[in-house]
């Protein structure tokens, strides 16, 4: 993904409100499988991460974008944004 991409998707998640948060559990196998149908359905999701985790927010980011096979798009404060095209049907269309 190059930096046009990446700036696209951003502006495109500026309105979306977080639809998962992270908490002191951390990363476990049914928030990979609820965020990887999410982002089947969505393509572009927002996640919170609560005050009392352990790792940082860019650690979860890495982690569950590598765990579901998806695009890392940006962290920002506490929430960070992650992107996977859609296998079934498509609806963002990336800039080349």
């Amino acid at each position: 993904m190059n930096s046009r991409q990446r700036a696209y998707l951003r502006s495109l998640a500026n309105d979306h409100e977080p639809i998962f948060s992270i908490g002191k559990a951390g990363v476990t196998p049914e928030l990979c499988a609820a965020v990887s149908d999410a982002l089947e359905k969505r393509e572009l999701i927002k996640i919170s991460v609560q005050k009392n985790c352990p790792e940082s927010v860019r650690d979860y980011c890495d982690m569950l974008a590598g765990r579901t096979g998806a695009e890392p798009v940006t962290v920002v404060g506490r929430k960070f944004v992650i992107y996977r095209r859609s296998k079934e049907k498509p609806v963002i269309e990336l800039p080349r």
